[in-house]
């Protein structure tokens, strides 16, 4: 399989009866223009219900300090537990969805479902992207770009949590020509 896979919690539903949290590893971008990403859920799931239903979420990237309360969201059941009260993740109202995002994530990305494949054991969902609330601590001042290092990132590896390392170079840094002195 590829890996590592970005580790991320998911919240989902538009009431506070409704509202849960999911950790899901199957997750990525498949489009640029219009900006799209897809999860894919196990239909067992109580987060997948929900989801169906309302056909939105928000993907929530996590980092070192979220590492423990996104394991544990991926263990328990929100059947049986308000996650966000477990966890004590504060969910801020949407912007573009009726879902709350997770305050202390550092980056968040609203999506509307536009589509679902059954695969087998998980279903995709296709999902436009319909806005990206980022904590502006981690956007840099001159470029406006989001800081991923400084943000301290988590992905995910055949059953380990691990935070992204050195940056190596840009897109494209291996044909660049090299500054004369």
């Amino acid at each position: 399989m590829v890996y590592p896979l970005p580790a991320v919690l998911v919240s989902c539903g538009s009431t506070e009866q409704t509202r849960n949290l999911i950790t899901v590893a199957w997750t990525g971008t498949i489009c640029s223009d219009p900006a799209m990403l897809y999860i894919s859920v196990r239909p067992g799931r109580h987060s997948y219900g929900i989801i169906k239903e309302e056909m939105e979420f928000t993907v929530n990237l996590t980092t070192e300090t979220l590492c423990r309360a996104t394991d544990w969201c991926g263990v328990k059941s929100g059947r049986d537990i308000d996650k966000w009260k477990e966890t004590g993740l504060t969910p801020e109202p949407g912007v573009k969805v009726r879902c709350p995002h997770i305050a202390e994530s550092p980056l968040s990305i609203e999506c509307r479902v536009k589509s679902i494949i059954p695969l087998g054991s998980h279903d995709m969902f296709i999902a436009e992207v319909l806005g990206v609330l980022a904590d502006e601590r981690y956007l840099d001042p001159e470029t406006g770009a989001f800081d991923m290092e400084r943000a301290g990132l988590v992905a995910y590896a055949h059953g380990g949590y691990f935070t992204l390392g050195q940056k190596l170079g840009r897109f494209g840094f291996s044909v660049q020509k090299k500054k004369k002195k």
